[in-house]
């Protein structure tokens, strides 16, 4: 059983205990207030089942419904949904057709730091830290002795405690990632609104989320875990490996041997990549059982009757849908958003294009025009099938409303990319193996061993390339390009800085800024240069 089909079960059997009430509109740092007695295992597992819940849904109640933050529908403030619009619409790998307020600033490069979608995204992080930090809080030792449990109950306990301190610093880390810093706090902050959240800098975020991964590591479950969905030592590890590859952006200082050591770490845990499998598999409603599981390092989990979203892969899957001639039960859905689409210039990074032997693309092009001459115009650009509410075998998942189909945060195939590109800046690791993880994943991709590459091949243009064709619309391509100084004042896709032609954008929105709201809210916070 996915763990979250059954603590979404769980949490929403014991919704009342975690009152959130409080706006983020005016608190900042994400308001909630416990209420209710931790007298039992099973109060502590609520509150423990909203902080993996809280990646998931964006309410209180099936469909986003009770909003998490007052004042934003909770679909519109889902967190993954938030999180893939910053990461792939600000990107060539994705363009939606919808005019909701400020949304095609996002592909524009021209948003401003009245923006709601990054509002949205800033309160977002700030709920998901606050939750965390008050189940750290709540599940103290002396708490954890007054419940009254047993030796293996507080064991348990206490191991939920090191997911939160997980997933506080996986929130920081997008955080950190996103805008630079956030509003700062950790369980020893005042509850009470009496202290207004610190403002860290961006190096001294990187530190506290390093600091707290390897703090946790051991305390976390070894190796692979034992729950599907459920946050291990090798997320961690995962996690660690991405946050050193990218320090330079973050820091100022390159941390490759740090990304090496991380990266290998995970690569020995055991997962595989099925080269018979194919790759769209990883993609479809049964992507936990159909031997995909087997890559995935880390999932945030999806269930049709049990995890009822509009974020997630339910979005991902209806809003790639629409135009005249796509037909949504060929995915297992009951409808199409018409939204999402991809830029020509991500078309072109597959040989032959549309007509790849590549069988990592995706595109359905049948009555979409390649070039997007009209945003609004879901038939301009190629639509990208990649998330599917079907199964292996051509059975549709259980709703066909909302998706059962898992979203990978981690999977080996990155730490695969990421062992490559260290080799291909030269520090560190062997070119041989570099060569034979990419050579796994053009296997599977080709469905043969014809299209390999060999040790002159790696260099870094073919690894962003590579990475996009591998990652695309898993919410990694913002920053890759940054890291190779290909997203802002290098780089051009169509409609870029709101030119059809696309044009190059000041380097300064390498930063999302820090919204006006919470600025007016907290003067201890500092706007982002540019903004």
């Amino acid at each position: 059983m996915k763990i979250y089909k059954s603590i979404i079960i769980l949490f929403f059997a014991v919704a009342t205990l975690v009152a959130c009430d409080d706006t983020l509109d005016l608190e900042p740092e994400g308001n909630t207030e416990a209420s209710g007695p931790l007298s039992s295992l099973e109060d502590f597992q609520g509150r423990w089942a909203k902080l993996y819940a809280g990646l998931i849904i964006g309410g209180q109640q099936g469909g986003d419904g009770a909003a998490d933050i007052a004042g934003i529908d909770g679909g519109f403030s889902n967190y993954g949904r938030l999180y893939w619009k910053l990461q792939e619409l600000s990107t060539d790998e994705a363009i939606i057709a919808w005019n909701d307020g400020t949304i095609r600033d996002l592909h524009y490069q021209n948003w401003t730091k009245d923006n709601e979608f990054i509002a949205a995204m800033f309160a977002r992080i700030g709920y998901q830290v606050t939750i965390n930090n008050a189940f750290i809080k709540e599940s103290s030792d002396a708490a954890i002795a007054n419940a009254g449990l047993s030796s293996e109950e507080s064991a348990l306990v206490k191991s939920y405690v090191s997911d939160a301190r997980f997933l506080r610093a996986y929130s920081y880390y997008h955080g950190m990632d996103l805008f630079g810093t956030m509003p700062f706090t950790t369980e020893n902050t005042a509850a009470d609104g009496s202290e207004l959240p610190a403002y860290i800098s961006r190096s001294d975020l990187f530190n506290y989320i390093e600091s707290e991964l390897l703090t946790i590591m051991d305390d976390l479950p070894a190796g692979r875990g034992n729950e599907y969905g459920r946050v291990s030592q090798a997320a961690a590890q995962m996690l660690l490996a991405k946050l050193y590859l990218n320090a330079e952006v973050y820091t100022g200082t390159a941390r490759y041997a740090d990304a090496l050591t991380y990266t290998n770490s995970v690569i020995s845990q055991g997962f595989s990549v099925d080269t018979a499998l194919g790759y769209p598999a990883l993609f479809l409603a049964d992507n936990d059982s159909n031997g995909a599981q087997n890559e995935f390092i880390w999932t945030i989990n999806f269930d049709g009757d049990n995890t009822q979203t509009f974020g997630g892969t339910t979005f991902l899957s209806h809003a790639a849908v629409g135009g005249t001639i796509m037909d949504p039960a060929a995915y297992g859905l009951d409808a199409g958003w018409a939204g999402l689409r991809t830029t020509p210039e991500f078309v072109e990074l597959f040989p032959n294009e549309e007509n790849s032997a590549d069988g990592r693309e995706n595109f359905f092009n049948e009555g979409q025009t390649k070039s997007i001459a009209d945003v609004g115009n879901f038939n301009n650009g190629f639509a990208i099938v990649k998330f599917q509410n079907i199964e292996l075998n051509g059975t549709p998942g259980v709703n066909p409303t909302f998706v059962s189909t898992d979203l990978p945060v981690f999977r080996l195939a990155d730490a695969y990319l990421m062992y490559a590109e260290i080799v291909a800046r030269g520090a560190g690791g062997d070119a041989g193996t570099a060569v034979g993880y990419i050579n796994t994943l053009r296997e599977r991709a080709y469905g043969n061993n014809l299209n390999g590459i060999d040790n002159s091949d790696l260099t870094l243009d073919f690894i962003i390339d590579e990475r996009a064709r591998e990652l695309y619309w898993e919410g990694h391509r913002r920053q890759d390009l940054i890291r190779f100084n290909q997203f802002s004042s290098n780089g051009i896709w169509e409609w870029k800085g709101n030119v059809q032609n696309g044009t190059t954008t000041a380097s300064f929105r390498n930063l999302y800024p820090i919204p006006t709201t919470e600025l007016n809210l907290n003067s201890n916070l500092i706007q982002n240069i540019g903004y």
